[in-house]
């Protein structure tokens, strides 16, 4: 399917009842809809595709009523649920590698598709680097440049306070109506009311390690640059520049002492080729130059879904054990595979696709994958 691309209430039903069941992300969901064309569809071809990659056990599908349920949830507290065909969700956000098919929304969607700045740094910032997150936040706000962050403590935090005017987008790790930390309480009232909060994972899920990473390609997809602020060289926040960078973005840094270990990471993506900036109006001219457009709502959607042609059992069967033989707990690029294999890639994404599916492979950030220890 080319062009507009809608869909209707009980597709959108079956959207959120696909990613939210058992080991399917955002890269296997789209395969799916790619090879099936629809989620209500996919929903009825799953489980056999999860029996032919090795499951256990049945595979666990997130059923109607709990999807039901997660709607209402989000209806109850003002919220909504955003589909990747829908104008609002973040134009930028539908480019990148592994988008979410669905975010659930709190406030004003209009913030997320006007140009856009992601603003990280330390949960434990100097002084001076919340100074000046303020300033610049404040300052490229000012400019309709909408300021994007983690909501966490320290850097998140100021950067979102110095621009609830303006406008600023907190993506969650966790649920949508969780709060975290808990310290961000009346920050998390505000920036609802304000602006606008973004959250991939389930409404009352709370937030874990592993979704972080998650929730920063979010910050760095839908932004059309990154600011890091203040980063230790172990920071969550170079995370987010890498992804940045690997999504196309651009990378700013603000340069700090060699004295200050939290100020080690920025100065080494300085050194990577990250913008050195020590004014706004270095990013504002950036951004603005580069990056404005038009805000009309495009014509026309960049999705494309229609069925592949469908690898013939016979040659599944001849190269499952194959492919199996060069998976590890160590994560290699699909393309390796398909270099090794010598076979066409539908071969290895169907092999792949099942295999997830059951559980018994991994994906990783830079298409790569790994055997389920």
């Amino acid at each position: 399917m080319r062009g507009k691309f809608q869909i209707n209430a009980k597709e959108r039903l079956c959207w959120l009842q696909l990613i939210r069941s058992e080991n399917v992300g955002p890269i296997t969901f789209f395969q799916l809809l790619q090879r099936f064309n629809t989620a209500e569809e996919a929903l009825r071809k799953v489980p056999e595709l999860a029996k032919k990659g090795g499951a256990k056990r049945p595979i666990r599908i997130f059923n109607q009523s709990s999807a039901k349920t997660e709607l209402q949830q989000l209806e109850d507290i003002g919220g909504r649920l955003l589909a990747l065909p829908d104008p609002e969700y973040p134009a930028l956000l539908r480019e990148i590698h592994d988008p979410p098919p669905v975010i659930s929304l709190l406030g004003h969607p209009q913030l997320l598709n006007r140009t856009c700045l992601g603003i990280v740094g330390s949960r434990n910032a100097s002084a001076n680097a919340i100074r000046l997150t303020r300033t610049f936040a404040e300052a490229i706000g000012s400019r309709d440049i909408t300021i994007t962050s983690g909501l966490a403590r320290g850097i998140d935090t100021a950067a979102h306070v110095a621009s609830l005017s303006s406008g600023t987008v907190g993506v969650v790790g966790g649920g949508i109506d969780v709060v975290y930390p808990r310290e961000n309480t009346e920050l998390h009232r505000e920036i609802a009311g304000r602006g606008c909060i973004v959250a991939e994972q389930p409404f009352g899920t709370q937030p874990q390690a592993r979704h972080f990473p998650r929730r920063n390609r979010i910050i760095s997809g839908m932004s059309h640059g990154v600011l890091v602020m203040e980063a230790t060289p172990k920071s969550g926040s170079l995370i987010t520049a890498r992804m940045a960078a690997e999504q196309g973005r651009e990378v700013f840094a603000i340069p700090g002492s060699p004295l200050d270990p939290r100020a080690r990471g920025t100065n080494n993506l300085i050194r990577e080729g990250a913008m050195l900036v020590e004014s706004p109006s270095e990013i504002i001219n950036t951004l603005l130059n580069t990056y404005q457009r038009s805000m009309k709502e495009p014509d026309q959607l960049p999705l494309s879904f229609s069925s592949p042609e469908e690898p013939a059992e016979t040659e599944l069967e001849k190269y499952r054990p194959k492919l199996l033989s060069l998976l590890s707990p160590t994560p290699v690029e699909i393309d390796e595979i398909i270099r090794l294999l010598d076979i066409a890639p539908s071969l290895v994404m169907t092999i792949l696709l099942e295999l997830e599916l059951a559980g018994r492979v991994e994906r990783h950030f830079g298409n790569r994958v790994s055997l389920v220890s």
